[in-house]
């Protein structure tokens, strides 16, 4: 056990001396190629230290290399959003797509209104300059603006990140077969699960990032013509539609009233007059029932 681990040890200070040597001593630039955190793992009572000290080592033999900024290629995202006026809009979508096609290009997203077309357009970088001049020509150039994102650390960094974690991912593969107990095995099983989840999302990010630097992105906004037309007053036709129509308007208003009155105000008029006639008419309730009050209160004074 003793030799394994003295070996063990000897090797992964070889790789840490080794990297040195490779990258030199520059101190123009550091470039972080790993995650800082280191993992420490206890398996069981054992106290062996050797899987801590290859997960330490693998974290920083790549995460403390110096790497002069001179020596990287520049990894830049381009971005360029563009306005231009034509006469004809189908003539210049026909233009954009031999464009297009021209230099390999593709239409990331495309909406179409009634005077107006937007394409988000992706053109590899290395023709970004020729594509963008080319569509300021297809007309009256609005608006450009262009903007370049440097973003050389973040690939290199992320570029290292991935190679390190699968390293690291061969390093715990291979403990499967030195584990001794169930836990060992779960905790090895557990950190191989973590690093595999890792590398995936490390690595679409770095794929999604080099996309980005590969293709350039162009929001290109191609309006049509000016629609510009005299005010011209309304025709007498136009006029005599608008009176006969306000005629009818009227008419429809009146008939409305009308037969309103015909079915609400002739049922409540012959009420009216049912209850006056008997109330005050020849039945004379109102009259009766005051004549007996009245003859009832002499009848009272005489006794």
């Amino acid at each position: 056990m003793m030799k394994y681990k003295l070996s063990l040890l000897l090797g992964a200070l070889f790789l840490v001396f080794g990297c040195n040597a490779k990258y030199g001593s520059s101190t123009s630039g550091f470039v972080p190629a790993a995650a800082a955190g280191k993992a420490y793992y206890d398996f069981g009572s054992r106290g062996d230290a050797d899987y801590q000290l290859a997960d330490r080592f693998a974290e920083n033999t790549v995460a403390e290399q110096e790497i002069s900024e001179n020596d990287l290629e520049r990894k830049i995202v381009m971005t360029a959003f563009v306005r231009v006026r034509v006469e004809n809009l189908d003539e210049a979508d026909t233009l954009i797509k031999d464009l297009m096609k021209k230099y390999n290009a593709y239409a990331s997203s495309t909406d179409i209104d009634d005077n107006s077309r937007r394409y988000s357009i992706r053109v590899p970088s290395s023709a970004y300059k020729t594509a963008i001049d080319e569509i300021n020509g297809l007309g009256r150039l609005l608006g450009r603006s262009e903007s370049a994102e440097d973003v050389t650390l973040r690939y290199y960094d992320l570029e290292g990140r991935l190679e390190t974690k699968k390293e690291l991912l061969k390093t715990f593969q291979s403990y499967l077969g030195k584990a001794k107990t169930i836990d060992e095995i779960l905790s090895v099983e557990k950190r191989i699960a973590e690093l595999q989840y890792e590398i995936e999302g490390t690595g679409k990010e770095l794929r999604n990032l080099a996309n980005r630097v590969d293709y350039a992105t162009i929001e290109l906004s191609v309006l049509g013509p000016i629609a510009s037309s005299p005010y011209r007053g309304p025709t007498l036709t136009e006029r005599l539609k608008e009176l006969f129509g306000n005629f009818g308007t009227f008419l429809s208003i009146m008939a409305t009233i009308i037969i309103g009155i015909v079915i609400f105000g002739i049922p409540i008029l012959l009420l009216l007059i049912l209850f006056f006639w008997l109330l005050f008419g020849k039945i004379g309730l109102l009259k009766k029932l005051w004549r007996l009050a009245a003859g009832g209160k002499q009848i009272t004074e005489n006794k």
